[in-house]
């Protein structure tokens, strides 16, 4: 078997494959819950997913930064009668351990666009939340 060895860290190729395995299956279970979430309604808790100095850029809408702003930007938006949202053509990019970047399309009742980035960490408690979410709206349906 193949081995990595550093002075304070030896690890198989398995074990790093799991550890990535981990965090990428992690990421998308966060990213499915979020989106679980938001479907029913439930903004305490997609509001709750974010880290609290997260930053949110959706254009052409603006910037949200903290949990403040981010749930004076989900909560209307939601009330509104927003839901049915599903995500397509999804990636995952590990940058470490504790961090993933994920990027997909997006489709709901009331439109359609693009996420260029969530950047997904792992808190100390090793719970996934997000830290920035990017993304553009490209069509509102009427």
């Amino acid at each position: 078997m193949f081995r990595l060895n550093f002075p304070t860290l030896s690890l198989s190729v398995c074990e790093i494959a799991a550890m990535r395995h981990d965090s990428l299956t992690g990421t998308l279970n966060a990213s499915k819950n979020w989106i679980k979430h938001f479907n029913s309604g439930d903004v305490d808790y997609c509001v709750s997913a974010y880290m609290s100095d997260a930053e949110i850029k959706a254009a052409p809408l603006g910037e949200y930064n903290g949990w403040e702003e981010i749930d004076n930007f989900w909560r209307p938006f939601v009330q509104s009668g927003a839901t049915d949202l599903v995500y397509s053509e999804i990636w995952l990019r590990q940058i470490n351990d504790d961090t993933v970047h994920l990027g997909a399309n997006w489709i709901m009742n009331v439109g359609r666009g693009v996420i260029n980035l969530e950047e997904w960490k792992k808190t100390e408690k090793g719970v996934w939340k997000l830290n920035k979410d990017d993304f553009e709206i490209q069509e509102q349906f009427t």
